[in-house]
């Protein structure tokens, strides 16, 4: 069966393409829930519509992400905790802890989007990711210091 897909699918097509799928998979998975259209000249019309708009609101956030990310470039955030002997934190730093510390700033950023590679158990100052679009990404500088 030909479809046309209405959003972006992993290992099948992004949003627009025209893919062949078998009828019972096109049947039972893909149109009831939404990820796709018969193709039809209509289909192709409205999945046009959808794509410009889509490609218009992903412009959008990407230049306003790369606003906020000339922001972040210069800001430092500081965590205060508490402390066991040979200063090590009890617990570690989380994304929530960085992103109400950002907060503090002026800055809203989701938590979602702050990626702690390694965790951090010991005071000192640590450059955090920050993936705010995916072709925008910051790298915040975040003190940890003692309570």
């Amino acid at each position: 069966m030909k479809l046309i897909l209405t959003q972006d699918m992993p290992k099948l097509g992004s949003l627009g393409d025209v893919v062949s799928v078998k009828d019972g998979y096109a049947r039972n998975f893909l149109i009831p829930r939404g990820v796709a259209l018969p193709y039809s000249d209509n289909a192709v019309k409205a999945i046009n519509e959808k794509k410009k708009r889509y490609e218009l609101q992903s412009k959008k956030e990407k230049e306003d992400a790369l606003a906020l990310a000339a922001k972040l470039t210069n800001v430092s955030c500081t965590v205060a905790v508490k402390v066991i002997e040979e200063d090590r934190i009890f617990g570690s730093i989380t994304a929530d802890m960085i992103q109400k510390s950002l907060e503090a700033e002026g800055f809203g950023v989701d938590k979602k989007l702050i990626q702690i590679e390694e965790p951090i158990k010991k005071l000192g100052v640590y450059q955090v990711p920050i993936k705010l679009h995916p072709e925008v990404a910051v790298s915040c500088k975040v003190w940890v210091v003692k309570e």
